[in-house]
């Protein structure tokens, strides 16, 4: 078959090589980052919602499923509280982050360590096929490195309730769901947060996320 003549290749089936090639990298190991890798990657080509966090943790490694631990369970109680059903955190939407490996514990011991500007770069290139495949409506930016990727540097209080918008796409952040942040123990920032949960369950309606 002539090579004009070849059927186009389907979003799923895109999507399905870059999930195999980002299972397959080793790149921070090549670089010495990691002593060993465990990329993981979870989501269909159908999801409208993409949620980007900032690394695995390492329960999230084990069971091969990102946001598999107490942040993961936070999180799908906040989309809940937007009016989504239970499960749809792992059913329906998109799972990715900034880094794909567990970056290990801090040294300080307390959670775990914050991918560092290299290991972010390698794989920067593949969050951003992800968004060109998926096209997603809605992207959740968890936590203050995801929020960064994206909109730049500001205090949570300056832009969670806030979103941005570039082309058909809404970004809207949140702050962390790990147990670790006490961000959300202020009142102020409590309502701030509500409203960021007020706009993603009007999108939930008008999109049909």
């Amino acid at each position: 078959m002539h090579p004009s003549q070849q059927p186009p290749v389907t979003k799923g089936a895109a999507l399905k090589v870059l999930q195999q090639q980002i299972r397959s990298c080793t790149l921070c190991q090549q670089h010495g980052y990691l002593q060993a890798v465990h990329p993981i990657v979870s989501g269909r080509a159908t999801d409208r919602l993409m949620v980007i966090g900032q690394a695995p943790g390492h329960r999230s490694v084990a069971k091969n499923l990102p946001f598999s631990g107490p942040g993961g369970m936070v999180l799908q109680k906040w989309l809940e509280r937007a009016g989504f059903p239970e499960g749809y955190l792992h059913d329906r939407a998109y799972l990715s982050s900034l880094t794909r490996c567990n970056p290990g514990k801090n040294t300080s011991g307390s959670g775990d360590r914050r991918p560092s500007p290299p290991e972010i770069a390698l794989c920067r290139p593949y969050l951003e096929q992800e968004l060109l495949l998926l096209q997603p409506r809605v992207v959740l930016l968890v936590g203050s490195m995801a929020i960064e990727a994206f909109l730049g540097k500001a205090r949570l209080e300056e832009i969670i309730g806030t979103y941005q918008q570039r082309d058909m796409t809404f970004f809207l952040p949140l702050p962390h769901p790990s147990g670790v942040s006490r961000w959300l123990n202020a009142p102020a920032h409590q309502y701030l947060h509500q409203q960021a949960l007020q706009l993603l369950a009007e999108w939930r309606i008008t999109y049909q996320l």
